[in-house]
């Protein structure tokens, strides 16, 4: 009689104290400017300054009310709605496309291309401020949400292609050399096996390309002129007089806007680690 087996429990992996250390820094790190940003949209400004981390004495919401009143928060939050959710879509088409072609399409040059495409990585967008400023203007995409998008997208590009790139290199190579037998292009083999088993790393570039995006603050400045075309982090100039600064409307109007980033990136959480530790896949 054949013997059945029992199944182990798989021991989990114990963490140290040292390493609940660092993630506790890490975490305060995060947690306690949002901690501080929420309840300093409930505070007076003399109030601000005297415990910045302190609870309001007052939970009076009409901070938050009066902005939610106003029609240019909305505008602004669908102006950087609109330029992030295109970004996003033109990264992860780009650079999906990009690095299949690099992964799995052999051809002269290929190791040479991806380095230099690698090259973005060590440059920042603000080194580039200027040429940009002077492309957009030849090409008459100043004061457009346009020259925001593909100057986000090309920013964008290197990070994501070597997301993409190290996911694509991990997929079974068993799964296109049979359908290279069912006669299937690489257009086919891109649309229809490729992208399906990248859901993982195309919600983790999402997440790191609408993050980026969403809190842009740089490119918009530069490229907008116009107040109807200002996305939420040049909303916050309202807030700033030539005389002072109302902090605390500041920062409920941070509160405000940062929770679409937040609702964006938990609604993505299940697949961002499984997209950053490969693309192994069991059979």
């Amino acid at each position: 009689m054949a013997q059945t087996k029992r199944n182990k429990p798989m021991r989990q992996s114990e963490i140290s104290p040292l390493q609940w250390i660092g993630l506790g820094a890490i975490a305060l790190f995060v947690i306690v400017p949002l901690y501080a940003t929420a309840l300093g949209g409930f505070k007076r400004l003399g109030e601000l300054r005297n415990s910045p981390f302190g609870l309001p004495e007052s939970w009076s919401p009409h901070k938050f009310i009066e902005i939610l009143n106003e029609s240019t928060f909305f505008l602004t939050l669908w102006n950087s709605l609109l330029v992030s959710t295109a970004t996003v879509v033109l990264t992860v088409i780009l650079s999906s496309m990009t690095a299949f072609a690099l992964s799995h399409i052999r051809f002269f040059g290929r190791r040479m291309l991806t380095n230099f495409l690698m090259l973005g990585l060590l440059f920042p967008a603000a080194t580039a401020v200027l040429p940009l400023f002077l492309k957009l203007r030849d090409l008459g995409l100043l004061d457009s949400h346009l020259g925001i998008i593909l100057a986000q997208t090309a920013f964008s590009l290197s990070f994501s292609i070597l997301l993409f790139h190290n996911f694509f290199k991990e997929l079974p190579a068993e799964l296109f050399d049979a359908a290279r037998m069912d006669n299937c292009g690489y257009v086919q083999i891109y649309w229809y096996i490729t992208l399906p088993l990248s859901l993982p790393i195309i919600a983790t570039v999402s997440v790191f390309a609408f993050v980026a995006s969403w809190n842009n603050f740089l490119l918009p400045l530069v490229v907008l002129n116009t107040p109807e075309k200002y996305t939420w982090p040049l909303g916050i100039m309202q807030y700033r007089g030539e005389y002072g600064t109302d902090w605390t409307m500041i920062l409920a109007y941070l509160t405000l806007t940062i929770l679409p980033a937040i609702a964006f990136f938990l609604a993505a959480q299940r697949y961002i680690i499984s997209g950053l530790t490969g693309g192994a896949i069991k059979g």
